[in-house]
């Protein structure tokens, strides 16, 4: 296969095993590398998250991968994927865009990075604190058979592996394989039975997958794998505050009612009221609109020295 030469900047490491950045989960694999070659960050080798798709993914395939990729960056789990075209692209782009560490594993040297057109992907993920890495030297050309060995250290790295989208037969259905050699976890999002891109991935659900099925069912198997609570995205956190924060503020309504639950009061008083909790328009003609369909309602009365209060007969049932 044709392969731009193209040099990535930033630090570069060697890691043989027993070595105090070699990762413990890689050593643990079957057929562990005997050697691993990186640009970027050696730290950003830690367990985490694979995942991948198909090279020609469809939209729903893409749009799998961003949105499930970005929920679990967001909570600083690390992305890690085999930067191909599709859907692993997608993922380290979602990676970055979360301030989350991502790492691409490589089918040839770092020097030969495929596909082409990723190279400025490959170079922002070394400038974000990633790494891009290889068990292959520098210079070594990347071969076929070189990306079905490469899935295994995609899988090895994670703690569990999420296909987003996968053919049959697919390399991404082999990093399932070599998950579960590895005794990794395996997540899949269902795709339809008629789409040749999902039939991979519904054959792995068939065969005892973890199904994928919402934002809910995702984040339940990052807190059972990561530990991580669910956190609700910034926008609806803040919605949720105040909402919180609208419940905890009475309305006009309440606030008069309770007043007068409390003590009889005149006009004065309860304009004083309507002012604070009513300032927008005219609050003393809207007090007493309010007062009259409050009297028709049954729920003030007017006494007979001029205040307003609780109708009697409510007072006592309170």
């Amino acid at each position: 296969m044709p392969v731009r030469v193209m040099v990535l900047e930033g630090p570069r490491f060697e890691l043989e095993p027993g070595e105090a950045d070699f990762p413990q989960a890689l050593a643990a694999i079957p057929q562990p590398p005997k050697r691993l070659y990186g640009v970027g960050s050696p730290k950003a080798l830690v367990e985490g998250l694979a995942v991948v798709g198909a090279r020609r993914a469809t939209p729903y395939g893409r749009g799998a991968a961003q949105r499930f990729a970005t929920m679990a960056a967001e909570r600083g789990v690390a992305i890690v994927s085999g930067g191909a075209r599709g859907c692993d692209a997608v993922a380290h782009e979602a990676a970055l865009a979360a301030g989350a560490p991502t790492v691409a594993f490589l089918g040839g040297g770092c020097n030969q990075v495929y596909p082409a057109e990723n190279a400025g992907l490959f170079q922002r993920i070394v400038g974000a604190g990633g790494a891009v890495v290889s068990e292959h030297p520098w210079d070594f050309p990347p071969q076929p058979h070189t990306f079905r060995a490469r899935n295994r250290l995609i899988a090895g790295l994670a703690r569990a592996t999420l296909i987003v989208e996968a053919g049959l037969p697919s390399g991404t259905f082999s990093t399932a394989d070599e998950a579960l050699a590895a005794g990794r976890e395996v997540w899949v999002v269902p795709g339809a039975i008629t789409s040749a891109a999902s039939r991979g991935a519904n054959r792995l659900l068939y065969q005892g997958a973890l199904p994928i099925v919402d934002d809910e069912s995702f984040e339940d198997a990052l807190l059972a794998t990561f530990g991580c609570l669910r956190t609700p995205p910034a926008g609806e956190a803040a919605l949720r505050d105040e909402r919180e924060r609208a419940r905890s503020i009475p309305s006009a309504e309440e606030a008069l009612l309770e007043a007068l639950q409390a003590e009889p009061l005149g006009l004065e008083a309860l304009g004083e009221l309507a002012e604070r909790y009513r300032p927008a328009g005219d609050s003393r003609s809207w007090l007493m609109v309010w007062l009259a369909n409050a009297q028709r309602a049954g729920l003030v009365s007017q006494y007979p020295d001029g205040r307003f209060g609780p109708r009697p007969a409510a007072r006592r049932a309170g």
